[in-house]
C-alpha cells in the first residue's frame, strides 16, 4: 500500500515536510454553520429539540423518562455481568489512573511576603462536570474512565454523561466503567445537541461548568463554540502517533504501532521517523503483512494510505527539529537511549519510552491521561488532567503595614493610567 516516503536529503524534503505539518486532517464539512443551528435549536427549545435531533441521528424516541436515563441500576448490573477478567482489568485501569491523577492535586497557597503583605491562592473544583462518550464507531470505557475519575479526584460534585444509543443499544463496557467511576446522569443524548444541552440546561438536563471527552467533528465544533458558556478540555481533532527509531526496533511492533493509531480513524496520522532505510522498508513490508489479517484493515489502511508517512534521517539528532515541529499527540521513542532523546524534545502530548512502551499502553492503563492535544496543539496545550476541573482563586490581605509598603507605588501607576478613583482608593487609606 502507498504511503509517503520521505528523506531530510531530499532536495524537496522541506516542501513535503512542510505539506505533512501543516496538513488540516480535520473534518472539510462546513459544520461550523449546522452546529450553530443545532445549539441555537437546544438553547431556545430545550427537550423537544433533543428529541427530535435524537430520533433523526440515532434512531431513538426519547418519549417515557425512563427512556433518557440510563440508571445507576443497570450500570451496576452491567458490571456484575461482565466477565471477571474484563471486571479486573477495568479495576485495574480504574486504580492507576486514580492513582496517577491524585498526584496532580495542587496545593493551595497562603504566606506572608517581606512586605507584610499575605496573599496566596486556593483551589476548588468546579459544581458540575460534563463528559461526553461517543457511541458510534468509537464507544471507548477507557475514555469514560479518563475522564471522570480525574473529575472524581478533583472534587466535582456532580458527574453527568452524554452518550447516543443508536436504536436503544448502549456498550455494556461504558456502564460498567460508570459504575466504577461513580457516574451521577447518564442521558441517552449525543452529538452537538448533547453538548449544547450540557452547556445551557435542558427541561430535564441541569447545565454543568466544564465539558470534556472525545467525539466527532460536531461534538468538537460545539465545545469549540461553547467555550466561554462553560469550559471545555480543548478543541480536538484526528489522533495521531509519531515514532522514532534508531534502526535497531523489530519491525513489526513498529508496524503494528503505527496501525493502532490508524485504526482510529480514517483520518488518524501514524508517522515514523527512522535512522534507518532498511528498516523504512521493512516496516513498509510489516504494515502490508498486519494489514492483510486486521479486522479494521478498512480504516486503518485509509489512515496509512493518505497520511501515513515514513521519514528518514541521518541521525537522531536531524530528527529532534522534526518532532517539535510536528508535536504530535503521541511520541515513541523506540532507541536505545530514550530519555536522552526526550530531554531534548520540546513539544509533545505524551511520550513513550523505548522499545517495551507501547502507546496502547496508556490508551487504557498506565496512569497518565490519553485525553492530549492533537494537531500540533501540544505546542501550547497539555493532556487533560486533575486541574481542568478545578480553578484556582487568588487573596490578598494588605493590612495596614502592608498597604503602608506597596500602596504609594500602586496610586502612583493609577495615577499614570488615568484612573483618579483607583489612586484615591489607595490614599485614602495611607491617611
Amino acid at each position: 500500500m502507498t504511503v509517503s516516503l520521505l528523506s531530510t536529503l531530499d532536495p524537496d524534503f522541506e516542501t513535503r515536510f512542510a505539506r505533512i505539518v501543516d496538513a488540516r486532517r480535520e473534518s472539510d464539512s462546513d459544520v461550523a454553520g449546522q452546529v450553530s443551528s443545532i445549539l441555537q435549536a437546544v438553547k431556545g427549545r430545550g427537550d423537544a429539540a433533543l428529541m427530535e435531533y435524537t430520533q433523526r441521528f440515532d434512531g431513538y424516541a426519547l418519549v417515557e423518562d425512563a427512556d433518557w436515563l440510563i440508571t445507576r441500576e443497570r450500570c451496576e448490573q452491567a458490571y456484575n455481568d461482565l466477565a471477571p477478567d474484563l471486571r479486573e482489568a477495568l479495576e485495574l485501569a480504574a486504580a492507576r489512573i486514580r492513582a496517577y491523577h491524585e498526584a496532580q492535586l495542587p496545593v493551595d497557597r497562603d504566606y506572608v511576603d517581606a512586605a507584610g503583605v499575605r496573599l496566596g491562592a486556593i483551589w476548588r473544583p468546579v459544581d458540575a462536570a460534563g463528559l461526553y462518550v461517543p457511541g458510534g464507531r468509537a464507544a471507548y470505557p477507557s475514555s469514560l474512565l479518563m475522564n471522570a475519575i480525574p473529575a472524581r479526584v478533583a472534587g466535582v460534585g456532580r458527574l453527568v454523561v452524554v452518550t447516543p444509543t443508536p436504536k436503544g443499544q448502549s456498550n455494556p463496557m461504558v456502564l460498567a466503567a460508570a459504575h466504577i467511576a461513580g457516574v451521577d446522569e447518564i442521558w441517552r443524548v449525543g452529538g452537538a445537541q448533547a453538548v449544547g444541552a450540557l452547556a445551557y440546561g435542558t427541561q430535564r438536563i441541569k447545565p454543568v461548568d466544564v465539558i470534556t471527552g472525545p467525539g466527532n467533528a460536531w461534538v468538537a465544533e460545539a465545545k469549540r463554540q461553547l467555550y466561554g458558556v462553560v469550559g471545555i478540555d480543548m478543541v480536538a481533532g484526528p489522533s495521531e502517533v509519531v515514532i522514532v527509531s534508531d534502526g535497531n526496533s523489530n519491525p513489526d511492533w513498529i508496524a503494528a504501532d503505527l496501525l493502532a493509531q490508524a485504526e482510529h480513524d480514517p483520518v488518524a496520522q501514524s508517522i515514523l521517523i527512522t535512522t534507518s532505510g532498511t528498516e523504512a522498508d521493512a516496516v513498509v513490508a510489516a504494515v502490508d503483512r498486519q494489514l492483510a489479517t486486521l479486522a479494521t484493515a478498512a480504516v486503518a489502511g485509509a489512515s496509512w494510505r493518505d497520511f501515513g508517512a515514513i521519514i528518514t534521517v541521518p541521525d537522531l539528532d536531524a530528527a529532534v527539529p522534526l518532532l517539535d515541529a510536528l508535536a504530535g499527540e503521541h511520541l515513541e521513542l523506540m532507541v536505545d537511549d530514550p530519555d536522552a532523546l526526550f530531554a531534548r524534545v520540546r513539544h509533545a502530548g505524551s511520550v513513550f519510552l523505548g522499545r517495551h512502551t507501547p502507546e496502547a499502553a496508556g490508551d487504557y492503563l498506565a496512569g497518565p491521561n490519553h485525553v492530549l492535544p492533537t494537531g500540533r496543539r501540544a505546542r501550547f496545550a497539555s493532556g487533560l488532567s486533575v486541574s481542568d476541573f478545578m480553578k484556582r482563586t487568588t487573596f490578598l490581605d494588605c493590612g495596614p503595614r502592608g498597604l503602608a509598603a506597596i500602596g504609594p507605588a500602586g496610586a502612583a501607576i493609577a495615577d499614570v493610567e488615568g484612573l483618579a478613583a483607583h489612586a484615591a482608593s489607595i490614599r485614602l487609606r495611607l491617611g
